[in-house]
């Protein structure tokens, strides 16, 4: 009887060492807030925004100095993100480190910013990137370290890396034979040992959605928390959605490596609500409802039982300028839209919690006016079809297109949508309502079914390209006005 009992107290005193080793940041609810839009509310509207609906942590993905300034005194602790353009600099030690922590950490935390982490890069090592962060980022996470040491804050300031899930992986799919991708598993060991000297975590954005979208044969019911038909047997655990499968394939990672208290965050989670037939308010009320159920039970997962799940929703809000390049959907992870106006319900606190997503404050719009097609317009003119696609390149028509929020639309809807992306990110321009003659502004809303047509806040500071440089390079579109 010796031995098992012995085996429970160490299982049960490593499961402690993760708790306690992760108490002093993992409590409450988390969410990326990212600022490629537009037409970003103020600073201070967004903090009040995360403030009253419960969020205690914030992830940013850049040091701006609005942003951390508005968060002083707040309450929330923050992770503050280095861009990977940044890393090559950092890396090359002498001042550049030191530089960074002071302007973007000491003056903060000095201020009254909770600042926890810092995390250098952001999913640098994903293939797509074919190896431009593999030899910076380390030796960027040691200067900003040794910076952030010799600023007085190396112990309450902890540097990590925000890493994809490709970073490991399991041959046999099964999560208890996880490791480190092969390319770079020399890597990822010196880089977790680092973590582990420090107590920091290991960061990983884990996306079921992304797993469906890429695999046509993946399984719908598996992305979810409710049972899988297509469940994955592994040894005496069975794992019927794929978030846990996926966080124990770290797990078992760490564990193979000899690391197997690093404490867990997931950088990044979510689903989006439109861009794609399956990125819907349905399926992402449902998804991170399930997603923040499942943290709230405290339950853990299988090969980390008892352990609090740590995660950062993503995202905060809709950003209209992220890149499309991965997917329509890009723009579309928010659980609130542009204007802090909520996509769905959520409880953040788990199914049992109380209250739900409230509005931003004091957002004010302009005039209740839309962008249209003429209704004499003829859709064969040639003219209609350059101006959509002119108008859809300045701006975002992500919403149009097979089993969107918009694919209910007419031709003339599409283009009327279009149309008025573009009049509305141009904060309701008068000559941004032309297009050769061929549109006129209107009091009445044309939305319809799912689709949202949206009137752009009061106030916006855009920073849209404007199209100065294309007008002058391409006279056949000088009509467009």
């Amino acid at each position: 009887m010796a031995r098992p009992v012995a085996s429970c107290l160490a299982k049960a005193a490593a499961v402690l060492l993760l708790v306690l080793s992760t108490a002093w940041w993992s409590d409450g609810v988390g969410v990326n807030w990212g600022t490629q839009l537009s037409n970003p509310l103020p600073a201070s509207t967004m903090v009040r925004l995360l403030k009253d609906n419960g969020f205690d942590k914030v992830k940013l993905f850049d040091a701006e100095d609005s942003i951390l300034s508005a968060l002083r005194g707040s309450g929330i602790q923050v992770m503050v993100g280095i861009p990977n353009d940044m890393l090559a600099d950092l890396a090359g030690g002498g001042k550049a480190a030191e530089h960074w922590v002071k302007a973007n950490v000491s003056k903060h935390v000095s201020d009254g910013v909770d600042i926890r982490f810092v995390a250098v890069g952001n999913e640098p090592f994903l293939t797509t990137f074919n190896g431009t962060y593999l030899n910076t980022t380390f030796p960027a996470m040691q200067s900003v370290q040794a910076a952030l040491a010799k600023a007085g804050l190396g112990g309450r300031v902890k540097v990590t890396v925000a890493l994809n899930a490709d970073v490991y992986q399991s041959p046999t799919g099964k999560p208890s034979d996880g490791d480190f991708r092969d390319d770079i598993r020399g890597l990822m060991l010196t880089i977790v040992q680092f973590l582990a000297s420090s107590g920091a975590p290991f960061v990983a954005n884990v996306y079921p959605f992304i797993s469906l979208y890429a695999d046509p044969n993946f399984p719908l019911d598996y992305a979810f928390f409710q049972g899988s038909s297509s469940a994955v047997v592994d040894g005496a655990v069975t794992y019927e959605n794929t978030f846990d499968a996926n966080h124990d394939t770290l797990v078992a990672a760490l564990r193979r490596n000899g690391f197997p208290d690093v404490p867990i965050v997931v950088g990044e989670v979510g689903w989006p609500t439109d861009g794609d037939a399956n990125a819907n308010p349905e399926y992402a009320r449902q998804f991170n409802q399930d997603l923040l159920d499942h943290i709230a039970s405290g339950k853990g997962t299988p090969l980390r039982p008892g352990v609090p799940v740590d995660a950062y929703l993503f995202s905060l809000v809709d950003e209209d300028q992220k890149s499309i390049r991965p997917g329509n959907f890009e723009r579309h992870w928010g659980v609130f839209y542009y204007d802090g106006q909520p996509k769905y319900p959520l409880s953040l606190r788990g199914g049992d919690g109380a209250g739900t997503l409230v509005p931003a404050k004091g957002v004010e719009y302009l005039k209740k006016r839309w962008c249209v097609l003429k209704r004499d317009a003829d859709l064969a003119d040639q003219k209609v079809g350059d101006s959509v696609s002119y108008a859809c390149v300045q701006a975002d028509c992500t919403s149009l297109g097979y089993k969107t929020s918009c694919s209910g639309l007419d031709p003339r809807g599409n283009v009327s949508y279009a149309f008025n992306s573009y009049y509305q990110s141009n904060d309701q321009d008068e000559q941004a309502c032309n297009f050769g003659g061929l549109a006129t502004t209107t009091a009445v809303n044309p939305s319809a079914g799912t689709c949202r047509v949206h009137v752009v806040r009061a106030g916006s500071v855009l920073v849209l390209l404007r199209d100065s440089l294309m007008r002058e390079e391409s006279n056949s579109l000088a009509w467009l006005g």
